[in-house]
């Protein structure tokens, strides 16, 4: 994710924290500076770090349980509303989904009852004014617990949306499954919405419109994986690309970028195997940094996930939403030579024609 940097790999998982998370820090230190001074203030920073400490094992929860699945996560993105674990795909069978879904909000029961046993339940006397009077410990305790009931309800993108799915899938097809699902967070969105602007909580509005549109683009993620089963990979990929080579420069990138509505561009060494991807936004940000004189290979991405020809498109298009890249390359068996690139706008337009197909009868 752009706009954000690594701290550390752990289990084969990049943690990454984005920009957005030090706003919130120095929000938070600036609030408790202005309730209590220097010690508050270090405290409540102290405080909110520990939280999103709790917010990575739970991610790492997910994260572990989807590896004994043999489902990779490429990275966590701690973020001003939560942590991100980017799953390359979610289990197919509904046990398995049910299983990484709790397994986040089960980290953070086992947390809370660890701390729970260490130092008790907060006694919140009536003359309580700030929460900086909790003891710290109590306080991450109410948090983890607080964090358990927040993820299980069941919308989408909470882990309780996950759940729901996952056991109405054990009786309904997947797709229905994920409607209702869908559906049921949707409800809840509004009604949470209409509570937000009742009690004039924006904080609360703007969670169920997320909530609403998540739950949405939940739905409309499933319906397009089923929708390509079954279709070959190189009926949806870009076989008509340009491609550079690794010591052309930005000039001639942004030159083959103008030329056409192609936006990244598959950098090949001189016997045309694969060296790396040269993405629009990194072209104009390279372009800004280093000079349009400067070689493609000294900043094009060099670790770009490939599919193969035999891929099925299904698979291939999930790696695609969860990798960082917006287009993949399509390579031959011997997982160098680019056939072909593939694009969600591809898979889109492919989407359309074959609905315009079915619909005209022919």
């Amino acid at each position: 994710m752009r706009w954000s940097f690594r701290i550390g790999t752990f289990a084969g998982t990049e943690v990454r924290v984005h920009v957005t998370f030090l706003i919130l820090l120095a929000a938070f230190g600036w609030m408790f500076h202005a309730e209590g001074g220097a010690a508050a203030a270090l405290d409540g920073v102290l405080f909110i770090v520990a939280v999103f400490a709790c917010v990575v094992l739970h991610e790492f929860g997910h994260v572990l349980t989807a590896k004994q699945f043999g489902i990779r996560t490429p990275d966590i993105t701690l973020l001003p509303i939560g942590g991100l674990a980017r799953l390359e795909r979610m289990p197919e069978r509904p046990w398995q989904e049910l299983l990484v879904a709790i397994a986040g909000p089960a980290v953070n029961v086992v947390i809370g009852f660890a701390l729970l046993a260490r130092f008790g339940v907060p006694a919140l006397t009536p003359g309580l004014e700030s929460m900086l009077e909790i003891p710290f410990g109590q306080r991450l305790m109410a948090v983890n617990f607080t964090l358990v009931i927040f993820n299980m309800i069941p919308a989408f993108p909470m882990d309780g949306g996950r759940v729901l799915r996952a056991l109405l899938a054990m009786v309904l097809p997947y797709t229905r499954a994920t409607e209702v699902a869908a559906t049921i967070g949707q409800f809840l969105a509004v009604l949470g919405g209409l509570w937000g602007l009742a009690v004039m909580n924006p904080i609360l509005m703007l969670i169920a419109i997320f909530v609403f549109m998540a739950a949405r683009g939940e739905a409309q993620m499933v319906q397009t994986r089923f929708a390509l089963e079954g279709i070959p990979l190189e009926r949806a990929m870009m076989t008509d690309f340009h491609v550079l080579r690794a010591g052309d420069s930005l000039s001639d990138a942004a030159a083959a970028l103008l030329a056409g509505s192609q936006h990244d561009f598959p950098v090949l060494d001189g016997n045309g195997r694969l060296e790396g991807l040269l993405t629009r936004a990194l072209l104009f940000e390279s372009i800004t940094k280093a000079g349009s004189s400067t070689p493609v290979e000294e900043v094009m991405l060099r670790e770009v996930p490939t599919v193969p020809l035999h891929y099925p498109l299904r698979e291939a298009f999930q790696l695609l939403r969860a990798s960082p890249i917006e287009s993949l390359p399509v390579v031959a068996e011997d997982q160098r030579r680019v056939l072909g690139l593939l694009t969600a706008e591809n898979v889109g337009e492919l989407i359309l024609i074959r609905n315009a197909m079915a619909g005209s009868g022919r």
